[in-house]
């Protein structure tokens, strides 16, 4: 590959405060001078040509910089030249290594076009594959609780908004009382994401550019199928819009500093919609047993006997 390394740019403050003071000096001045005031400054002004030292001598003269403009442009002119020639070959350099990756991630059998990963960690993999590789959209159906882990890792997503891409999320009405969910939200929606609220059970599910979709394959998460069939990625992409347009456009800025309601009150809302316990720990992303225990709370308050008597007097209490 052709050398691509840019000529030196021109000099920075401390090297045109330098270059002043030589020039106030007559336009000459000593090595040791020099360096003593900023040797960093002193190498940068040498290594740009604006000083030069003459053979066997301890002294710097200042050079005309209008001279080292003229060749400074003619090797930055040229090593434009140069990068623009290495960009050029980059992909054909690249076609080897890309066609070794292709066969590599993608299944033998192009017939088979859904893969099931039975490795968290193999998951983890080709999930960020797949994301370094997408351009365009992606579409997320994210129920549940949302862990601080992944709210945190926002770089890839804010990088390609500004490029351009597009991304909606679809969240359950919980989240809206999760501090960190509605900071990543009122930041995500300034780069451009769309984040909406959903109040129904539905999937974990990502699609990428309309091409791949990945949706959990057991209930614990740690299976995920991976489907590229066109057709049925184009349903599954239907399904999605059909519940995004559905979804509640959620003003997150307003919801940035208000009280979160605790865990009891939280899960006594979700009781009193006519939600099983289940349903409830599965829309909260805690277990079971979590939830029973804030329900024994919950019954010992109300003074109720059954899960539905605690549901119905909560319900009355709200009116």
């Amino acid at each position: 590959m052709p050398d691509a390394r840019p000529a030196p740019p021109a000099p920075g403050p401390t090297e045109k405060a330098l270059y002043l003071a030589v020039l106030r000096a007559g336009g000459q001045v000593s090595v040791r001078e020099a360096t003593e005031q900023d040797a960093a400054a002193t190498a940068r002004l040498l290594a740009l040509g604006l000083l030069v030292q003459h053979d066997e001598s301890e002294q710097l003269t200042a050079v005309n910089p209008r001279t080292v403009s003229s060749r400074l442009s003619r090797e930055l002119r040229e090593a434009g030249t140069r990068m623009f020639a290495a960009a050029e070959h980059v992909p054909t350099e690249l076609d080897v290594l890309a066609d070794a990756f292709d066969s590599a991630v993608r299944p033998q059998d192009h017939g088979r076009q859904i893969t099931h990963v039975l490795d968290v960690d193999r998951i983890r993999h080709r999930l960020l594959q797949i994301e370094a590789d997408f351009r365009e959209e992606v579409l997320a159906a994210q129920p549940g609780h949302r862990p601080v882990v992944y709210l945190e890792k926002s770089a890839r997503a804010e990088k390609a908004l500004a490029a351009g891409a597009r991304m909606d999320i679809l969240y359950q009405p919980t989240v809206k009382s999760d501090p960190a969910v509605i900071d990543y939200a009122v930041r995500a929606t300034g780069w451009g994401m769309r984040l909406r609220s959903l109040d129904e059970d539905f999937t974990r599910m990502l699609i990428f550019d309309r091409r791949t979709v990945i949706i959990s394959a057991s209930a614990d998460n740690r299976t995920a199928a991976f489907i590229e069939d066109r057709a049925v990625v184009d349903h599954l992409v239907g399904l999605f819009h059909r519940d995004w347009d559905r979804a509640e456009r959620v003003p997150w800025h307003d919801l940035a500093g208000t009280t979160v309601p605790p865990p009891t009150e939280q899960i006594g809302r979700l009781l009193a919609t006519g939600l099983t316990q289940r349903a409830v720990a599965s829309r909260l992303g805690v277990s079971e047993r979590t939830v029973a225990e804030h329900i024994a709370r919950l019954r010992e308050r109300y003074d109720a006997e059954t899960l539905f008597q605690l549901g119905w007097l909560m319900r009355d209490g709200d009116r």
